[in-house]
């Protein structure tokens, strides 16, 4: 049987896509809810990421909207009221966990649809 190279090539291609996941898809939402808790996020960004009223720093990072580099990015280089958590304090897989986790919470119901409210 005669392969030729670009079939070759395009098999090769096909293959490692297939197989390579990004470090978001290999990421794991319940490791991240523990990572999450264990590194402390929660008392400023609340259990579900939510945010907090207690502190007006504490933002809402649920769903953010950061491709997970500039999250990444973030995290580690913050110059303002959050610390910065270097590798040494949150490795990346931690960080891609918790990632995937704050973009695993179900978003907020439109308050229109919520009957109470109408």
């Amino acid at each position: 049987m005669k392969v030729s190279l670009s079939v070759a090539i395009a098999l090769a291609v096909c293959a490692f896509g297939s197989a390579a996941q990004t470090p978001a898809q290999a990421a794991s939402p319940e490791n991240g809810r523990k990572a999450f808790v264990t590194h402390g996020c929660w008392q400023c960004h609340g259990f579900e990421g939510q945010g907090s009223a207690v502190t007006s720093n504490g933002k809402v990072v649920a769903n953010t909207e950061l491709p997970l580099e500039s999250f990444d990015a973030f995290v580690r280089s913050t110059n303002g009221a959050m610390p910065p958590f270097r590798e040494t304090i949150l490795s990346s897989g931690d960080l891609a966990d918790i990632y995937a986790f704050l973009q695993s919470v179900p978003k907020p119901k439109d308050p229109k649809d919520i009957q109470l409210l109408k």
